[in-house]
């Protein structure tokens, strides 16, 4: 394992997956909870569109999928507003809006479909020195956030009305909170992939619910299981030369279900 470490790359990538894990694993609860487990696939095929947007334009496209992914947040908080009852509305628009803007991207520039990959599934050579400083900052900023809110988000996430009644500026905490979604989402794009991203959002939070007993246990645990997928799939994908982001999910996937798997086994016991 150690010697891995003497790579540049490997120390950044390891790096970014770390920040990564916290950061999606943690939003990742608060999303699972509120219902809306699309979110992340909804801002990945944004952040996608971002991504192949600044290729054909020239910009780096790290910071198009910032740009995209942003964007994508604000438009899912605009949708639901205007469908109040029908929140799932909002995030199948963006949804199939940021794949359409991807593909119409995608085709234009049929030269860049190589480098695109890395961005789909991830890479362990792709995060730069400038990549992990941007994670770094940003990531410490969405964890003071989350840090601050967090009273007015668990107020939300279990009674929006009375969260409402109580003061809290509900439209303006949404609106906060998906934006902060969307640039996890962006930073993820180098390890995970915008197309994986979402999976490490989700499924570190469904073994925590099944294994925690309280909110705050839920969290430990999600954020366990999202640095431990990272970490061993970073390892696993160097040593085969696998995708990274792939082995990631697979991992997290694995642990959820020998999880589901104990936990049947001990109820047929008892």
């Amino acid at each position: 394992m150690m010697y891995i470490l003497s790579f540049d790359f490997m120390q950044r990538a390891f790096m970014a997956g770390i920040i990564t894990a916290l950061l999606a694993s943690v939003m990742g609860v608060f999303i699972v909870l509120r219902r809306m487990s699309m979110v992340g696939d909804s801002l990945s095929h944004a952040a996608l569109a971002g991504v192949a947007g600044g290729m054909l334009v020239g910009i780096y496209p790290f910071y198009g999928a910032l740009i995209f992914s942003g964007a994508a947040a604000v438009l899912i908080e605009i949708i639901r507003s205007a469908f109040s009852k029908y929140a799932e509305v909002a995030l199948a628009v963006v949804l199939s809006g940021g794949m359409g803007l991807a593909a119409v991207f995608i085709s234009i520039g049929k030269s860049f479909n190589a480098d695109l990959m890395s961005y789909l599934f991830g890479s362990l050579v792709a995060v730069s020195s400038q990549d992990l400083l941007l994670i770094s900052i940003l990531g410490f900023i969405i964890m003071f956030s989350m840090i601050l809110l967090y009273r007015e988000l668990f107020s939300i996430t279990f009674d929006e009305e009375a969260a409402r009644l109580s003061g809290i500026p509900v439209k303006a905490v949404n609106m906060y909170f998906t934006m902060m979604t969307a640039l996890v989402v962006a930073l993820s794009v180098r390890v995970v992939g915008a197309l994986l991203i979402s999976a490490l959002m989700v499924i570190p939070a469904a073994v925590g619910m099944q294994l925690a007993k309280s909110f705050k246990s839920t969290f430990i645990i999600a954020i366990g299981v999202a640095i431990f997928s990272v970490v061993s799939g970073l390892y696993t994908s160097f040593i085969f030369d696998l995708a990274p982001g792939g082995t990631i999910v697979l991992i997290a996937t694995a642990i959820l279900m020998m999880v589901l798997f104990v936990k049947g086994a001990v109820k047929q016991w008892m």
